[in-house]
C-alpha cells in the first residue's frame, strides 16, 4: 500500500474577532499519498493559498490536524518547526526567492550545508538534480545571469535536491511567460513520474492544473469537487477541469 505522506484533519483557519470573523479554511480534510501530484484551485478568496500556507506551517491553524509522514506538525514549535520545514519540505514559489548573492549551485546546495552534509555527499546530490533539470550549465551562474526558465528550475532543483517528503509549489507558473511555464511544468512531471516526489501545487490556471493527477476545488474555505485524471489525456482533463472552473465562476488571477 502507498504510503501517505500528508493527512489534513478537520482544520479550520479563521481570521478576525467575535465580531467579524472570516473563515478562510472550514474544516477541510484531504490526504495526499506518496508519489501523487494534487493540485488545488479556487477562486480568489476560496481559501486555496491560506490552506497551502497551513501546510508549509508560514501560517498556524485555529483548529485541526496536520500529519506529515504520521508527524503532527501543528504541535511543532522553534527549532523542531525550523528543522521539519528544512528536511521534510521543498518550496517553490512564483517569484523564485533564489538567494542574489549566491550561484545558483550555491543555492541548490544551501539545504544540504545547513543540514551539516559532507560536501562530498553534497557535490554528487547537486549533480544529480541539476541533470535531472538540465541545468548543469548554469550551476556557477548567479540568478542574474540566468533566464526566467532557469531561475525556476534551480528554484526547483533546490526544493527537491534534500529529498523532502512533501514538495509544495505556490503558482510556480505566475511569472513564466508560457515557454518557460511548458518547460517547468514538463520538470515538475518528471519529478512526480521518475523521483516518485509528492507534489502539492496551488493554481488558478487550468492548463497548468491539468498536469496534476488529481484535482481538489475549494470554494468558501470548504472542498467543493474532486476530479482525477485517470487514464485521460492531458487535454481530456484540461476540459474537465474547464468545466468544473466554470461553475465556480472562472479563473481569476487573484490569489489568496
Amino acid at each position: 500500500m502507498t504510503p501517505t505522506i500528508l493527512e489534513v484533519s478537520n482544520i479550520q483557519k479563521y481570521y478576525g474577532n467575535k465580531g467579524n470573523i472570516t473563515k478562510a479554511v472550514n474544516r477541510i480534510s484531504l490526504s495526499a499519498h506518496k508519489g501523487e501530484f494534487v493540485g488545488i484551485m479556487g477562486a480568489s478568496g476560496s481559501g486555496k493559498t491560506t490552506l497551502l500556507n497551513c501546510i508549509s506551517t508560514i501560517d498556524t491553524v485555529t483548529s485541526g490536524k496536520i500529519l506529515v509522514e504520521g508527524k503532527d506538525i501543528t504541535t511543532l514549535r522553534g527549532k523542531q518547526l525550523s528543522a521539519f520545514r528544512r528536511e521534510k519540505l521543498g518550496f517553490i514559489f512564483q517569484d523564485f526567492n533564489l538567494l542574489d548573492t549566491l550561484t545558483a549551485y550555491e543555492n541548490i546546495s544551501l539545504a544540504l550545508s545547513i543540514s551539516g552534509i559532507k560536501a562530498k555527499e553534497i557535490d554528487k546530490r547537486v549533480q544529480k538534480i541539476a541533470r535531472a533539470l538540465n541545468i548543469t550549465e548554469v550551476l556557477e551562474k548567479y540568478p542574474y545571469q540566468m533566464s526566467g526558465g532557469q531561475q525556476q528550475r534551480v528554484a526547483a532543483a533546490r526544493a527537491t535536491v534534500t529529498n523532502p517528503a512533501l514538495v509544495l509549489a505556490d503558482e510556480p507558473t505566475g511569472a513564466l511567460d508560457s515557454r518557460s511555464s511548458h518547460m517547468l511544468l514538463d520538470m515538475l512531471e518528471e519529478l512526480n513520474q521518475n523521483l516518485s516526489a509528492t507534489i502539492l501545487m496551488v493554481t488558478h490556471d487550468s492548463f497548468t492544473a491539468s498536469y496534476c493527477r488529481r484535482i481538489l476545488f475549494i470554494k468558501d474555505g470548504k472542498i467543493f469537487n474532486e476530479i482525477h485524471r485517470g487514464t485521460k489525456s492531458r487535454k481530456e482533463f484540461f476540459e474537465e477541469i474547464m468545466e468544473v472552473v466554470s461553475v465556480l465562476g472562472g479563473e481569476n488571477n487573484d490569489r489568496r
